[in-house]
């Protein structure tokens, strides 16, 4: 007789034990880090691998660590400071939130995830984020991760269908335990991350009693091939060219150096100049020169 799947409670207690054991040590998961710096490692661990971010996170939070310290800064210095993480937008939207929370919160983050969702740069996921793992609030935390974990060890699926955050919410909700809920969200989402991965799962190393894709043979997926985009020839490479120069430079530069720092293609280039202009990250001076936001004369 085929056994019977175990109880959700059962298996998130499994789960639970396995990720006290078998967690890394990543530095935001230190006792003493406070709300603030959980919520600028989420931001930056957004599109970007916890091997680049942990040595950038480490001198954020040292040299800035309340946002009232990053507030006083430019818009430069923190873009500046962001280097090569990418999406440097993200840096922008953490320097605004920065000085939302020294002018109205007192230099405290917000614990109310309606109040979280109203600051800069703080969308549906970081705010559970930062509920759950800053305040160990039992709420469902859902990144890419989560939901291959569910769509494989839940639905037997090999991969998760293209997202909903109310289907995504409402399945990793129902599989919260009543106790130590918070750590729970991390240990699925820690699973994901290193041994239900996308690519080549260790399902020998997975700690979950059941499995509904394992237990059906682990089939293939079988939804519209994903779309997958190199970096290589990208206007996100050409924009990352030009705020290279812009980042080593002391003040503004001369629309040649702008220039010869993409000699491929000229339209995409000045393409991907006008989006960082538009974007608030690059600004013109007075004389037609460019430098990051703040640096430019008025």
């Amino acid at each position: 007789m085929k056994s019977e799947p175990p109880t959700p409670r059962f298996a998130a207690e499994v789960l639970v034990t396995w990720f006290r054991k078998e967690g890394r040590e990543l530095p935001w998961r230190e006792p003493d880090v406070s709300p603030w710096h959980i919520l600028v490692s989420e931001i930056m661990l957004q599109q970007t691998p916890v091997s680049r971010v942990a040595p950038v996170w480490q001198q954020w939070v040292t040299r800035w660590p309340l946002p009232s310290t990053m507030a006083a800064e430019s818009p430069a210095t923190v873009v500046r400071a962001w280097g090569k993480l990418g999406y440097p937008r993200r840096a922008l939207r953490l320097h605004d939130c920065a000085r939302t929370l020294a002018e109205e919160f007192d230099d405290q983050v917000p614990s109310d995830i309606d109040v979280l969702l109203t600051l800069p740069g703080v969308g549906a996921y970081t705010a559970r984020a930062v509920a759950c793992f800053a305040y160990g609030q039992s709420v469902p935390v859902v990144d890419t991760n989560v939901r291959r974990v569910i769509a494989r060890a839940v639905h037997g699926q090999a991969e998760p269908g293209n997202p909903s955050t109310n289907r995504d919410l409402r399945d990793a909700a129902a599989l919260i335990p009543e106790i130590d809920g918070d750590i729970f969200s991390a240990a699925l989402m820690e699973l994901g991350a290193v041994t239900c991965t996308a690519r080549n799962p260790d399902c020998a190393r997975c700690p979950l009693p059941h499995c509904a894709w394992v237990a059906a043979g682990r089939p293939p997926y079988e939804g519209p091939p994903r779309k997958t985009q190199g970096f290589a020839g990208t206007d996100r490479q050409v924009r990352g060219r030009i705020m290279d120069v812009l980042r080593t430079a002391s003040g503004p530069v001369d629309r040649s150096r702008i220039d010869a720092a993409w000699l491929t293609d000229t339209t995409q280039r000045d393409r991907a100049l006008l989006s960082l202009l538009t974007d608030g990250l690059v600004e013109q001076t007075m004389d037609g020169q460019f430098a990051l936001v703040g640096e430019g004369e008025s």
